[in-house]
């Protein structure tokens, strides 16, 4: 079929990584400030996308497939590095989580959760722009289930 006739598909919000192709996680000009480093802070405008997925080294990407990578990041970000924080409001990560499955009891997440009902500000700290809880509880799960 002739490409004049086709139909270019209505824009919907989302956004995929150009780097691997995963659903971006639309973030603000505030978490761009924050993990970006200034000399490549101005690839981006004030708003992008946030690629999760750990193994594409894309952290950062426009419409325009502008891609901002892990190493132009101020601070390593999960779940990019496993050593970073998965919660930027209070500092749980994979050694909490892993603790709490060596427990079996989620002592360290209920309390994290608990915290996050009134003092988490995840829309302007975490690196994705939204709260840790569903990771937090997916890592309790993936890791429970694999022991």
């Amino acid at each position: 079929m002739n490409k004049a006739f086709v139909r270019e598909p209505e824009p919907d919000g989302r956004a995929f990584c150009p780097r691997c192709g995963a659903l971006g996680s639309p973030v603000e000009h505030q978490v761009l400030n924050r993990y970006i480093r200034p000399e490549s802070r101005g690839m981006l405008g004030d708003t992008a996308w946030f690629c999760a997925f750990p193994r594409c080294d894309a952290a950062y990407f426009n419409l325009f497939d502008a891609v901002v990578s892990i190493d132009e990041l101020t601070t390593p970000v999960y779940p990019k590095d496993l050593d970073a924080p998965i919660c930027a409001c209070f500092g749980l990560n994979y050694d909490d989580v892993a603790a709490d499955v060596a427990d079996e009891v989620p002592t360290r997440l209920r309390a994290n959760m608990e915290r996050a009902k009134t003092a988490a500000r995840c829309e302007q700290l975490a690196a994705d722009g939204r709260s840790c809880v569903g990771a937090l509880q997916e890592l309790y799960l993936r890791l429970r289930n694999g022991r």
